[in-house]
C-alpha cells in the first residue's frame, strides 16, 4: 500500500488520479473486517476530475489524488452521517466538516466512512449501530476504539489515510491496537466544525496514517484558525509539513521524560516494549528523564464525569423532533422524547447521558463536576511541571494488546481502564502520538505514544519520526 507521501509523487509525476481512486473504493468495497459503513463512489469520482484538472492546469496540490476515509461522525455535505448510531437514521450532511474541507481543497479525495464506536463512547469498537470492526491482525480481536473503523482501515491497506476523532484516547489506542501511527494534535489546532460533539472541551479531530511523515503532512493540511469554531486557536500552522530528512537528529540531546507508575499492570510484552523503546531513544542519543505526574491516577475518574456531563447535554439535540429517528405514534411530547431516545440510543450511550444528567443536576454539579474540574487544573499544573523536565513524555498507549471480541463488553470498567494511559492528553489538552513499536507472542500490534507540551506539536512530531525510525531500521 503506497503511503500518502508516495501517492502524491506518484500523482505529480503523472500518474492519474481517477485510477487511483477507483482502486481504493475496490478495496474498501472488499473490506473483511466492517471497518467501511459508507463508500461515496459517484462523488469521489468526481472530485478525482475536479483535481485532475487542477493538475492538468498547473497545481500542485499538497495532497493531490489521496483517497481517504472519514469517520462517521464527520460531516460530508450531501452524505449521511450517523455516527454509527440509529438516532441518526435519515440524516444528511448540509455542510462539509472544516477538516475533511480541507483535505479537499488539497487534493484528497473522500472515498467513504469509517465504522466507529457509537457517538464516540467506546474503546473496541463493538459499539456501532453496524456491527463491531474486526482487526486486521486477527479477525477475533478487536481493533480498539473508537475510531476503530479508521485504524482498521488503514492497516488493512484499504486507504492511506483515515481520519478519526480522539476524546480520551480514540486515535491512538486503535492505532496501537492495530500497528499503525495515530496522531492527536493540541486541541484547538485543528477545527472541530462538523464534528458530532461528544465531549466539547475533549474532541480532537486527527489522522490516522502508516507512518509519521504522513500525519504531520495531513495534519499540517487541516491545521489553523476557523471562525466557525471559536475553540480554534488563532495560531499559524503548528506542526510541519515535512520532516528533517534525519529523523534521528531529532533524538540527539532530546529530554525524554517516563513515569515510574507507568510499568503498574502492564502485559509483559507491553512492558518489555516500553523497555527495549526506552533502550532504543538512549541508544540514539536521547536522554531518558523519570518525572511524576502525581494526579493522573485521577483521569480516569475525571475525565467520566466531565466527559459524560458533556455528552449528556450535547446528545440532548437528538429529541426526535428536529432531524434524526423518530418514534411511531407517539401519544404525547413526552412519550415522544422519551421513546425516540430509547429506541434511537444504544445501552453505553444512555449509560453516559445517564452519568451525565446525574453529576450535572441540582446538589451534584459541585461535588461532581466542579471538582473534576479542578483536578483536571491541577492535572494540567503536573504535566507543566513534567514538561519543564523533559521535551517528550514517553509511555505505553494501552495497557495490553488487542482482546478478543466480546471480552469485556459486559464490564463496562474493565472497558474503560483500556485509555488509562490516554486520557490525560484530552483533559489537559495536550498532543499525543501513538508510534508502531513492536507486537507480543501472537503478534499484535504494540504502540508507545509520545505526549508534548501544548503547541510544541511541531517537535513531538520530529521526536516521533525519530522514535519511529529507531524501531523501524535499529
Amino acid at each position: 500500500m503506497h503511503t500518502v507521501t508516495a501517492t502524491v509523487a506518484a500523482v505529480h509525476a503523472g500518474a492519474p488520479v481517477l485510477p487511483l481512486v477507483d482502486a481504493a473504493l475496490q478495496r474498501c468495497a472488499g473490506d473483511t473486517n466492517n471497518a467501511v459503513v459508507r463508500l461515496l463512489a459517484e462523488r469521489a469520482r468526481a472530485a478525482a476530475a475536479t483535481v485532475q484538472a487542477r493538475l492538468t492546469a498547473g497545481e500542485r496540490p499538497a495532497l493531490a489524488g489521496v483517497p481517504v476515509l472519514v469517520k462517521d461522525n464527520l460531516l460530508v455535505q450531501g452524505a449521511p452521517a450517523t455516527a454509527a448510531s440509529r438516532i441518526l437514521e435519515g440524516f444528511v450532511a448540509p455542510y462539509t466538516a472544516t477538516a475533511v474541507a480541507r483535505l479537499e481543497a488539497a487534493g484528497a479525495v473522500v472515498v467513504g466512512h469509517a465504522n466507529m464506536d457509537e457517538f464516540a463512547m467506546g474503546s473496541s469498537n463493538e459499539r456501532s449501530v453496524y456491527g463491531p470492526v474486526r482487526n486486521p491482525r486477527d479477525p477475533t480481536r478487536v481493533p480498539g476504539g473508537s475510531s476503530g473503523g479508521s485504524a482498521a482501515a488503514v492497516a488493512a491497506g484499504l486507504v492511506p489515510v483515515a481520519l478519526g476523532s480522539d476524546t480520551g484516547g480514540s486515535i491512538r489506542q486503535p492505532a496501537s491496537l492495530c500497528g499503525v501511527v495515530g496522531y492527536k494534535p493540541t486541541y484547538g489546532a485543528i477545527s472541530r466544525y462538523g464534528l458530532i460533539a461528544y465531549g466539547s472541551s475533549l474532541d480532537q479531530i486527527g489522522p490516522l496514517t502508516t507512518t509519521v511523515a504522513d500525519a504531520a503532512l495531513v495534519a499540517h493540511v487541516m491545521a489553523g484558525e476557523d471562525p466557525a469554531d471559536g475553540t480554534c486557536a488563532r495560531r499559524a500552522a503548528i506542526m510541519p509539513a515535512t520532516l528533517p530528512g534525519d529523523p534521528r537528529a531529532a533524538l540527539r540531546g532530546a529530554r525524554i521524560g517516563w513515569v515510574p507508575a507507568h510499568v503498574d499492570g502492564l502485559q509483559p510484552a507491553v512492558r518489555r516494549t516500553l523497555d527495549a523503546t526506552k533502550a532504543a531513544l538512549a541508544e540514539a542519543g536521547a536522554t531518558l528523564v523519570e518525572v511524576a505526574l502525581p494526579r493522573e491516577a485521577n483521569a480516569i475518574p475525571v475525565y467520566y464525569v466531565i466527559a459524560t456531563g458533556e455528552a449528556a447535554s450535547n446528545l440532548a439535540r437528538f429529541d426526535g423532533v428536529r432531524y434524526g429517528r423518530r418514534c411511531a405514534d407517539p401519544a404525547d411530547l413526552h412519550d415522544l422524547y422519551a421513546r425516540s431516545r430509547v429506541e434511537g440510543f444504544g445501552p453505553e450511550v444512555q449509560r453516559r447521558i445517564m452519568l451525565g444528567t446525574y453529576v450535572l443536576s441540582t446538589g451534584y454539579y459541585d461535588a461532581y463536576y466542579l471538582q473534576a474540574q479542578r483536578v483536571r487544573r491541577l492535572l494540567c499544573d503536573d504535566f507543566n511541571a513534567a514538561f519543564a523536565r523533559c521535551d517528550a513524555i514517553l509511555g505505553p498507549v494501552s495497557p495490553t494488546t488487542a482482546w478478543r471480541l466480546g471480552e469485556k463488553t459486559a464490564d463496562p470498567l474493565q472497558m474503560y481502564l483500556a485509555d488509562l494511559f490516554t486520557l490525560s492528553a484530552n483533559l489537559a489538552g495536550l498532543p499525543g502520538i501513538s508510534v508502531p513499536c513492536g507486537s507480543d507472542e501472537a503478534g499484535l500490534p504494540i504502540g508507545m505514544q509520545l505526549q508534548g507540551a501544548q503547541w510544541d506539536d511541531a517537535r513531538l512530531l520530529s521526536l516521533a519520526a525519530g522514535l519511529e525510525a529507531c524501531v523501524r531500521s535499529p
